[in-house]
């Protein structure tokens, strides 16, 4: 098996976490980082170490991890694109859809270079099954979805850089919702139609707290969506109502363990014999006890650049319509769209 070495831009948690799986794959070995605070000390003898990334393109690598705040994130994807490296970039791919939308520009110039984006939800187990239960059509057609995704902040919160308006660019919208928004652009497809509510309704930070939002597509399907950091515990949820039946996806495996048991809820619609209790169908609950979406999409990236594939799953595409949706959230409520304009 070819590998590929590997650059990183950013070597913060998720940058040493990005290196360890790169490593446990063995798809290819790091040999190039870049960060502003990383100590030699603290890396193999072997590799290059700079505080700029700039120089670090100049590296004989193959692929670039990015892993920066996200004020960083745009400039250093196109300067890796031009220097005709394969990206792997974590999420939000920008502070707006104007700095995602000049990635894309710089992108379409490029020939046979993979740019692929961390929407690692889309690889996790429940999301997996939910999807292929909904393909298979025994649920029917999906109606509507209802999703929550939000953390509980935390006593450094408002200390953070993802509480910083230049820095971040967005609050728990940009930082978690675009997630939520991301998966059910999966199940459901591009919206159209959006109303929206933004607003800070406790912490004191520049950015919002809270983001309220209902959806619409061409299909006439609809989505409701809420992102929360003032709910004070770690919470993910999504629920899919079909015309057959419903599944609930509760929970998330991460690192931390901080939103619970991963499950997948499936039930189908019972109330045509009128001896079933109607209101309360027998439901099968499924339980995840692993997390690999991390080691999927860093395998998927891989595949892409050796078999030179185009990338499907968090592509270009899929960050500019995700961050079309969260661009539109923000400017349609009538009080935060001023400031957000």
């Amino acid at each position: 098996m070819m590998k590929l070495k590997f650059g990183i831009i950013g070597f913060g948690k998720i940058g040493k976490l990005r290196k360890k799986i790169i490593e446990e794959l063995d798809i290819g070995k790091v040999v190039a980082i870049s960060d502003p605070s990383a100590q030699k000390s603290d890396l193999e003898k072997d590799i290059f170490l700079t505080k700029d990334y700039k120089e670090l393109l100049k590296q004989n690598i193959d692929c670039v991890v990015i892993a920066t705040p996200n004020n960083i994130t745009s400039k250093a994807v196109i300067d890796s694109l031009k220097a005709n490296k394969h990206i792997f970039c974590e999420k939000p791919p920008g502070r707006n859809l104007k700095e995602v939308l000049a990635i894309k520009k710089t992108f379409e110039n490029t020939k046979n270079i993979k740019l692929k984006f961390g929407f690692n939800h889309r690889c996790h187990y429940s999301v997996m099954e939910a999807k292929r239960i909904m393909n298979s059509r025994q649920m029917g057609k999906l109606m509507w979805a209802r999703g929550f995704y939000g953390k509980s902040g935390g006593i450094n919160f408002e200390k953070e850089w993802r509480s910083s308006s230049t820095v971040a660019g967005g609050g728990i919208l940009l930082d978690q919702g675009i997630h939520m928004i991301d998966l059910l652009n999966y199940f459901m497809g591009n919206f159209n139609e959006i109303k929206s509510y933004v607003d800070r309704v406790y912490w004191d930070i520049p950015l919002e707290d809270n983001a309220f939002a209902l959806l619409r597509n061409n299909k006439k399907q609809y989505a409701i969506l809420h992102s929360s950091s003032t709910q004070w515990k770690h919470l993910f949820r999504l629920e899919l109502f079909f015309t057959d039946g419903y599944m609930i996806l509760s929970g998330l495996l991460t690192g931390s363990r901080s939103y619970g048991k991963e499950t997948l809820l499936i039930a189908k619609r019972q109330f045509e014999n009128e001896l079933e209790l109607v209101g309360n169908p027998m439901e099968e609950e499924i339980y995840f006890d692993d997390d690999r979406s991390w080691y999927f999409e860093m395998e998927d990236f891989y595949k892409c650049v050796l078999e030179n594939k185009d990338v499907h799953e968090g592509s270009i595409d899929n960050a500019v319509e995700a961050m079309e949706v969260v661009e539109k959230i923000y400017s349609l409520d009538s009080t935060w769209g001023k400031t957000f304009n």
